[in-house]
């Protein structure tokens, strides 16, 4: 069984604009991204993005729009990604269980990838984008400051610092 390091994207992997990111012109990687993903891939983990890409589902930009942000990702962090998973529904105009908070994006990728949960991470900057990785028993790291966290909760100020915490942590 593998480990693994699940990722939201957007404030995790690229800046988070407030706004759906699905041009390449303004899909800016965070500082030190490339560098984190290399550090814990040397550490045995695989490399996982799970993301809701609800403006495909509003009809705002197309799947080929949010396909070539996610070429570029890959050409931009070296090809060491090994998936990207995306949710394109939007709960306005349909439902899935693909969506986070729900967890369907996570049980493809550990049935793929063969994933060990107790040996794997999320990392994210929103409350329901590490739900579904607790729901199946996946450690989590919080990107941001989070008020009413649980002493048990992990905090990072990025991928970076999580990236630390991950390998002081295995």
């Amino acid at each position: 069984m593998n480990p693994c390091v699940f990722m939201d994207r957007d404030g995790v992997i690229n800046v988070e604009r407030g706004t759906y990111t699905w041009e390449v012109e303004n899909f800016e990687i965070i500082p030190g991204v490339p560098e984190s993903l290399r550090k814990l891939k040397k550490q045995g983990y695989l490399l996982i993005v799970v993301t809701n890409q609800a403006g495909v589902g509003r009809g705002l930009y197309t799947k080929s729009d949010m396909e070539e942000c996610h070429r570029y990702l890959s050409d931009q962090t070296f090809d060491i990604l090994d998936d990207i998973y995306y949710a394109t529904s939007h709960p306005d105009h349909s439902n899935s269980l693909l969506r986070k908070p729900d967890s369907l994006m996570f049980e493809k990728a550990i049935a793929r990838y063969r994933i060990d949960p107790g040996r794997s991470w999320m990392v994210g900057d929103t409350e329901g984008d590490l739900v579904p990785a607790k729901k199946l028993g996946i450690r989590t790291i919080y990107i941001g400051s989070m008020p009413d966290a649980g002493d048990d909760q992990l905090i990072a100020a990025d991928l970076s610092q999580a990236a630390e915490l991950i390998i002081k942590n295995q």
